[in-house]
């Protein structure tokens, strides 16, 4: 199993920058644009903001909090806004 200094390694090797762009309640709140989206999806209480801190390689661009269910809506990070490849939405 890849211990923890080596997935951080491969973090900051493909993510550059992360921006929060929005959060969105409904499909007409929702950003605009061509970049591509990587989403995660699941029910309450399992840990989507977590796994996208991790995956970031950041400890809190995404909120998470002690009570379960608090996030009520799509919220949107720029992935290495602006390069010429490897940029995307996650949601």
């Amino acid at each position: 199993a890849p211990d923890a200094e080596l997935l951080q390694v491969l973090v900051d090797a493909l993510v550059h920058a992360v921006r929060f762009v929005k959060g969105g309640v409904s499909m007409e709140t929702l950003p605009t644009g061509g970049l591509a989206e990587v989403a995660f999806v699941g029910r309450s209480n399992v840990g989507k903001s977590s796994l996208v801190n991790m995956v970031l390689g950041r400890r809190a661009i995404a909120y998470t909090s002690k009570t379960p269910g608090k996030t009520q809506q799509y919220n949107y990070f720029a992935v290495n806004e602006g390069r010429a490849v490897g940029s995307f939405h996650l949601v």
